[in-house]
């Protein structure tokens, strides 16, 4: 199963930087537990959005021929929650970028205010050493799944 936490790109810049948003709704199904009554978003998931988002601007970067995996999360700072009818914007700035794998610094907005900050650094991993089988499909879901927005954005080097 995956899970995408973000809901498509208004900023492209390859090697550089990219933009993200997230809608924030009640459609959602873990917002109806988290909490009753208050609903907000968890924090996990806003990182994981931000994780996401500065994810695919290193394996584009890169264009796709790692697999791209957080790797650790030196740093994340939350502002205040994200409540259902929020739009998150998630910046990511691409900070070093490498073979063995990258940094980037993101952020999530909602309108002009700071919700969130991280710094998070991943690693590159082949399929064997990521642990997957021979055999096994693992074509990048995001480079499939991307490539014509990007293209539409005229993503290019």
């Amino acid at each position: 199963m995956r899970w995408f936490w973000i809901d498509k790109f208004i900023e492209f810049q390859s090697g550089k930087q990219a933009r993200a948003v997230k809608n924030v709704s009640l459609a959602e199904e873990h917002l109806h537990d988290h909490f009753p009554g208050f609903p907000v978003m968890p924090c996990s998931l806003i990182m994981e959005g931000m994780a996401q988002t500065g994810g695919i601007l290193l394996g584009e970067s890169h264009q796709f021929k790692y697999l791209v995996f957080l790797a650790k999360v030196p740093k994340f700072v939350s502002h205040r929650p994200a409540r259902p009818g929020d739009q998150l914007i998630y910046t990511a700035t691409l900070q070093e970028s490498r073979d063995e794998g990258g940094m980037t610094m993101v952020t999530a907005h909602c309108g002009d205010e700071l919700v969130a900050e991280a710094e998070i650094v991943f690693a590159h991993l082949s399929e064997a050493e990521a642990g997957i089988p021979s055999g096994v499909s693992q074509k990048n879901v995001v480079e499939v799944g991307l490539a014509s927005l990007l293209a539409e954005m005229n993503v290019s080097k």
